[in-house]
């Protein structure tokens, strides 16, 4: 990833990262075991995404350049190199 990872609480400091609308994916089942996603449209974290674990919606958030999620989740397809 070009663009290190940010980490900001999520729900803590309403300043720090502004209300938001968390998504989780269709792919959860519901035993909050999965991550939930964001995207700030105001302050100084617009256009990155927000990246929160489901069983802690208080704690702290990750934010990643758009660029750098989608690295991130096409690298999880790809074969390991050994």
């Amino acid at each position: 990833m070009s663009a290190v990872p940010r980490n900001v609480p999520s729900r803590t400091d309403p300043d720090r990262l502004p209300q938001v609308r968390w998504l989780r994916s269709s792919y959860s089942t519901g035993a909050n075991n999965c991550v939930e996603t964001a995207r700030p449209d105001r302050g100084p974290w617009a256009g990155l995404l927000a990246v929160r674990d489901s069983k802690d919606p208080a704690g702290p958030a990750l934010l990643f350049s758009p660029e750098s999620w989608t690295g991130f989740t096409d690298s999880l397809g790809r074969p390991r190199r050994t």
